[in-house]
């Protein structure tokens, strides 16, 4: 791909940014600049957040349609990224690494949810109470509202697809946006974008800024004219965006870190339990915030469970990601060198590394962020790689007896976003997963997501939910709205009503 000069997008115009900082956009499979961006200064940053204020709050287009004709333009735009999948999936396999089966996969899962939200905003939402009180018989009812004017802030590893997470059900709302993808992997989102203006959103409704968290993100939060702020990525900066929010107590929904329990049970079919754990660590290459990173197995069976682990692991195929290897580069060469410190880490703490957790640099991969998919045997409770999150390939195993050992090393955690559980007992597995502190958790799998069921986390994993129902819920407010339906005023609060 030759190099590309790109833009960001507000109040419906491309500009350049006023930053005097050019981001460069890596391949990391080999080194190569895909495209330079000027980033984005707080200039830019304000003209965003006033062009959507102005669209929101002014103009109201976006706002006041009706659900109809909003939910056929989420259609448009659906109809509109499945045509251009081909692209935007290569595009966002050079840009992120991932391989090309896998972002073709998410870009599938985006058009699912652009379609998703255009259906269920035509569906009934609210609801209506005949009630009686002092004051008399009320009618109470309540509608849901667009939040306002919202910040979106996204991670790197799911650029398109948790772009569109967000995008979908806040556009469906009728809220007016600000959205800054991370600096490693905007691409994918430009194209998105270039697709916002072609279906015909109103000016001012979808606004791309690209600029460093510490500066863009932490303006929008503390923005006074920002009525909300989604965030997915670090359990850090979920705190910090938090802590700006709190200037003028604005709506705020977080998905963040997660260092996620897979309980195998010595009673389950263990070459699927294998299999399942493969994708549960090294899936996106181990890059997901809810991958199965521990695995807490019944000692009984550990010892031939690594064995298979390894073997697979070690048979792994690493390159190119657009030639569809079992896995593709780390998203940059920070980011590789932050997983070596933790194989490093591991090693020094006591954990006897099975397999990998070194750098592939042969053939073609001379140039790229390769590390070898990494399993640590005999880890305990106290190490810094059982308890931090590594967000790379590498998994931990930690052996348990008891069903109630596995939940206490299951919940031993700061985190509680994800988790899983694997047995033939299906009464066993009910009662364990009920157990388990996380807000997405399997049975006999791992991974699986859908856009119809809610995501998100417990404890220091976040506050809100994406995706179902609840995901639109997150982009509105709930205004009660109740009438007087008794003839005259009530006398003084507890009389007879006149």
């Amino acid at each position: 791909m030759q190099m590309e000069q790109k833009k960001t997008y507000i109040n419906g115009k491309w500009i350049n940014g006023t930053s005097k900082k050019t981001l460069q956009s890596v391949n990391p499979a080999t080194g190569e600049v895909l495209a330079e961006i000027k980033e984005n200064g707080i200039e830019d940053v304000k003209k965003a957040i006033e062009a959507a204020k102005h669209s929101f709050y002014i103009t109201r287009e976006w706002r006041d349609m009706d659900t109809q004709s909003r939910s056929d333009i989420l259609l448009k735009i659906a109809d509109m990224v499945e045509e251009k999948s081909e692209e935007i999936a290569k595009t966002e396999s050079m840009d992120n690494g991932k391989p090309l089966r896998e972002a073709e996969a998410d870009v599938d899962d985006a058009v699912h949810c652009f379609r998703y939200y255009a259906g269920l905003i035509r569906t009934p939402q609210g609801g209506v109470y005949g009630v009686n009180s002092n004051f008399g018989r009320m009618h109470s009812y309540e509608v849901y509202e667009p939040a306002g004017v919202c910040a979106l802030i996204t991670p790197w590893n799911f650029p398109f697809l948790m772009g569109v997470w967000k995008l979908a059900p806040a556009l469906a709302a009728g809220n007016s946006i600000i959205f800054k993808p991370s600096s490693e992997t905007v691409l994918s989102v430009i194209k998105l974008f270039e697709i916002f203006e072609k279906a015909g959103l109103p000016e001012g409704t979808v606004n791309l800024v690209i600029g460093p968290g510490s500066m863009v993100g932490n303006y929008l939060a503390e923005s006074r004219d920002v009525d909300m702020v989604s965030f997915t990525g670090s359990t850090a900066a979920g705190q910090s965006i938090m802590r700006a929010a709190a200037g003028n107590v604005k709506k705020i929904g977080l998905e963040l870190g997660g260092k996620s329990p897979n309980i195998i049970f010595a009673d389950t079919d263990l070459e699927s339990a294998v299999e399942w754990a493969m994708i549960g660590i090294f899936f996106n290459q181990g890059e997901v915030c809810c991958a199965g990173s521990r695995i807490i197995i019944e000692s009984s069976i550990k010892d031939e469970f690594v064995k298979r682990l390894a073997e697979r692991a070690e048979k792994m195929t690493l390159g190119n990601p657009v030639d569809n290897p079992d896995m593709g580069p780390l998203v940059s060469e920070k980011h590789m060198q932050e997983v070596l410190s933790y194989v490093e880490t591991g090693k020094k703490e006591g954990a006897r590394l099975v397999c990998g957790g070194c750098r592939y640099t042969e053939g073609d991969c001379a140039n790229g962020y390769f590390v070898r998919p990494a399993i640590f045997d005999e880890c305990t409770a106290d190490m810094r790689i059982v308890r931090e999150e590594i967000f790379g390939p590498v998994v931990t195993i930690q052996t348990f007896e008891t069903e109630d050992e596995a939940v206490s090393l299951a919940n031993d955690t700061v985190y509680g976003l994800a988790g899983a559980v694997f047995t033939n007992d299906i009464t066993r597995a009910m009662r364990v997963i009920r157990e388990i502190r996380a807000g997405i958790t399997w049975i006999n799998c791992y991974n699986p997501a859908f856009s119809e069921a809610p995501w998100g986390g417990y404890k220091m994993s976040g506050i809100g939910r994406e995706l179902g129902k609840h995901g639109l819920e997150e982009y509105q407010e709930v205004k009660q709205i109740n009438i007087n339906l008794t003839p005259g005023a009530p006398g003084w609060y507890g009389q007879e009503v006149l």
